[in-house]
């Protein structure tokens, strides 16, 4: 028996999670086995509560990747994680690794792994990263 995706990803029971860029494309096996593991569907649009995690669906061509890390690390618990899932190379709107790298930084963000998780999708895990101690 192989371990679900969603659990894979670290996601567990009663999580909140904000989803942004939800389109026809995504994946939806995914999608449901995630809302099955933490009992709650996604929030969406302007939330007003800490989230455990962001699950950010991003294409090439959707805009500025560092504004919405940016915009996504603002509904972030202090030990969330955010998740960019990006089309897989070789599929319609693959967005090249390298621009995860380059943009995380500037976010205040560090790359921790990436996954294949769906049939089309890959996603990149992404950690505040932690101040220095003084």
């Amino acid at each position: 028996m192989t371990t679900p995706m969603g659990s894979r990803m670290g996601f567990t029971a009663d999580q909140l999670i904000l989803e942004i860029g939800h389109s026809k494309d995504c994946d939806e096996t995914l999608r449901q086995e995630i809302i099955g593991i933490t009992s709650n569907q996604f929030l969406s649009g302007e939330v007003h509560e800490v989230v455990d995690a962001v699950l950010i669906w991003w294409r090439d061509g959707d805009g500025d990747l560092v504004d919405e890390l940016v915009d996504g690390l603002t509904y972030l618990s202090e030990t969330g994680q955010i998740w960019v899932l990006t089309p897989k190379a070789g599929r319609p709107n693959h967005v090249e690794p390298s621009d995860i790298q380059d943009a995380a930084p500037i976010a205040g963000l560090s790359q921790t792994s990436t996954l294949a998780v769906a049939s089309d999708w890959s996603a990149t895990r992404l950690v505040a990263r932690k101040s220095a101690k003084r």
